[in-house]
């Protein structure tokens, strides 16, 4: 079981975002983004977009720091990423 997450760099709503992935399974993924408080709305298709307030957070839960060709990379490999003409993973219920 593996999580990665990127540097926060990535400019949004007036804060800087990393990316959180994991290379095995989006129920694992789902899993570690609600134990480290990201909310599913956070769930970006095949992805979690972290706030760089919660980066160590999940640093420190055990994701693992990559940088963003990295996390590209694992997804690739993984057979996990959704390309954008593809519909997304469907996010968690109930959370």
């Amino acid at each position: 079981m593996t999580l990665y997450i990127d540097p926060p760099m990535w400019p949004g709503h007036g804060r800087m975002w990393s990316h959180l992935i994991s290379d095995v399974s989006f129920a694992e993924l789902h899993a570690f983004a609600a134990a480290v408080g990201c909310p599913p709305r956070a769930f970006d298709g095949d992805h979690y977009d972290v706030p760089a307030s919660r980066y160590d957070d999940a640093v420190r839960a055990g994701a693992v720091e990559v940088g963003s060709r990295e996390i590209v990379r694992l997804l690739t490999a993984s057979g996990l990423r959704r390309p954008k003409h593809r519909p997304p993973h469907p996010a968690p219920r109930g959370r």
